[in-house]
């Protein structure tokens, strides 16, 4: 049996939440993080877990003030599986939102995390191509990347790029969430 990996686990909170969407699972509340957590990370000892979202800021209007309310429940959620979260800020142009900060400070935790020696192994549940130069830049320095993706959405950039892959199947996601 191989020595436990060192692992942190980076979670792209929009892109998770827009894959989950496609597979017809809306409500984030009803996820088992914990028991994602236990999945993804194997038998490794999983160091820290950050999930990154753009920050929904409360405004008089009805709509944002759902939305606010219902990004401050799941933070409150994460909260409670011991997961932080790094907030990116929304931009809005020509009428719609735009999430900004995020793909950036992932990379540059990517490599902190890698640098500091914070870690042997780093799994990205995101499908966000931008991340490759940092993905890259981490296996120079001989760190471990494993990509999280979802098996009816995978990016081939991420599973050519990263050193390893886990495709998660739509029943592996029904078993993480709570009725």
């Amino acid at each position: 049996m191989s020595p436990k990996e060192r692992v942190i686990i980076l979670i792209d909170g929009s892109n998770f939440y827009f894959k989950l969407k496609d597979l017809r699972f809306h409500n984030l509340l009803n996820f088992n993080f914990t028991e994602f957590i236990k999945l993804i990370s194997h038998s490794d000892k999983v160091v820290s877990v950050n999930y990154y979202v753009g920050g929904i800021k409360q405004d008089k209007t009805k709509h944002t003030g759902k939305l606010f309310n219902d990004q401050q429940k799941l933070l409150s959620q994460l909260r409670k599986h011991s997961i932080k979260y790094t907030l990116g800020y929304l931009m809005k142009t020509n009428g719609k939102f735009h999430e900004k900060g995020v793909d950036i400070q992932m990379a540059v935790d990517m490599l902190v995390s890698s640098y500091e020696g914070q870690c042997s192994k780093i799994i990205i549940v995101s499908s966000d191509t931008d991340l490759l130069p940092a993905i890259k830049k981490v296996k120079e320095i001989g760190k471990i990347v494993e990509y999280v993706g979802f098996s009816h959405k995978p990016s081939i950039a991420m599973v050519s790029n990263c050193s390893e892959s886990k495709l998660l199947t739509k029943d592996e996601i029904q078993k993480l969430i709570s009725k």
